[in-house]
């Protein structure tokens, strides 16, 4: 919040983490945000056929899952080239559908707790802790996502601190509330419905019509997810490509007649739709995670930074407490890290020497030209 209301520009932490670190540190982190979010959507899309194969068992199969990815990307994709507009009214709806749902099973859910299911009785080990956390991580990821249209917010002052800090309460408070019920509900055998683990709770508590319900209310959530990120997304490639960060002109084209960034869009959808036909969900929510947590540490490195390099005699955001939450926020991050195995390390390190020789062979060539 801090560092958006000092570096108001589209592209979100991209952007911030470029005025503070220049283009070679920005062009990385480009990269891993946008590997993020198609990995995360990629990972949504799974978890969305799984279930709409429930109904339509011919989507279970490889070449239905591959055909259920096309088409739901290819009209997201669609939709947000055909204009802004178009992109936002379905976010929102489908925002609207899948939180009614959820605030009844929690309203509802309240009354058939047995509170003897939420004593503690036994803790989890601080290993365990660790590796879990890096996947429900996943779950906590998109209050950055409103950044990436940074340049076009009104009073980014006052209002990105605003909503980010909205966002991230109600999420808080309402995902506690949905585990709190789900697990006075179920109780121990709320483990054993990890696929559909809401739809089990609303079947308790409204019978087969709740598991329905609650069924399509995740269908339509996850869609909403797909919306929302294909809708945001790709103006951090856009924005990256228009600031020179990635040297691919052509992703900065605007459509003569739509006025969107429909190339950025397409070069998106196609890439979120080749991952998601090839990988499952929990292998890509803990690579989105994963990239995901190293803008945060940049971002938190970031606000440190600006602090003694922006002009004295313009008012920013500030956040209270000064340096303490930049320094608990990379803690916390590396903490989260930590538990990566040397696998996934190895992985990163190949992946972070493999776009940096590709970011410094473009940056030599172009000098020759």
């Amino acid at each position: 919040a801090e560092a958006s209301s000092k570096v108001p520009k589209s592209g979100g932490a991209y952007a911030i983490i470029e005025a503070a670190f220049g283009k070679y540190v920005g062009f990385i982190t480009s990269i891993f945000f946008v590997c993020s979010a198609i990995t995360a959507d990629a990972a949504v899309a799974n978890a969305l056929v799984n279930i709409v194969a429930n109904f339509l068992p011919f989507f279970g199969y490889p070449l239905g899952r591959v055909l259920f990815f096309a088409i739901v990307f290819g009209i997201f994709g669609l939709i947000n080239i055909i204009g802004v507009k178009s992109g936002l009214r379905i976010v929102i709806f489908l925002t609207l559908s899948k939180l009614i749902p959820l605030l009844l099973l929690v309203s509802v859910g309240w009354t058939v707790v047995d509170f003897n299911f939420l004593a503690i009785s036994t803790s989890p080990s601080f290993i365990d802790i660790g590796s879990t956390s890096l996947l429900l991580f996943f779950a906590f990821q998109g209050a950055e996502s409103g950044l990436t249209v940074g340049g076009e917010v009104k009073n980014p002052n006052k209002n990105i601190p605003k909503g980010i800090f909205i966002a991230i309460t109600a999420i808080l408070c309402l995902y506690i509330l949905i585990q709190t019920v789900s697990l006075g509900v179920l109780g121990p055998s709320l483990s054993n419905f990890k696929e559909n683990p809401l739809s089990e709770v609303a079947k308790h508590i409204f019978g087969p019509i709740g598991f329905s319900i609650m069924t399509i209310a995740a269908a339509i959530s996850m869609t909403g997810n797909l919306s929302s990120e294909a809708f945001s997304m790709p103006r951090v490639l856009f924005g990256a490509a228009k600031d020179g960060v990635l040297p691919v002109k052509q992703l900065a084209k605007i459509h003569k007649k739509f006025k969107t960034p429909y190339v950025a869009i397409g070069v998106y959808v196609l890439i979120a739709f080749t991952f998601a036909s090839i990988g499952g969900f929990k292998t890509l929510a803990i690579i989105s995670s994963a990239s995901m947590l190293f803008i945060y540490l940049g971002v938190a490195i970031s606000v440190i930074k600006l602090k003694g390099s922006m002009p004295h005699q313009q008012k920013y955001f500030q956040i209270p407490g000064g340096l303490v939450i930049p320094i608990l926020t990379i803690l916390v991050v590396i903490w989260f890290l930590s538990n990566l195995s040397k696998q996934e390390w190895t992985g990163i390190l190949i992946f972070v020497t493999l776009i940096s020789a590709i970011y410094f062979a473009i940056k030599l060539f172009g000098k020759k030209q």
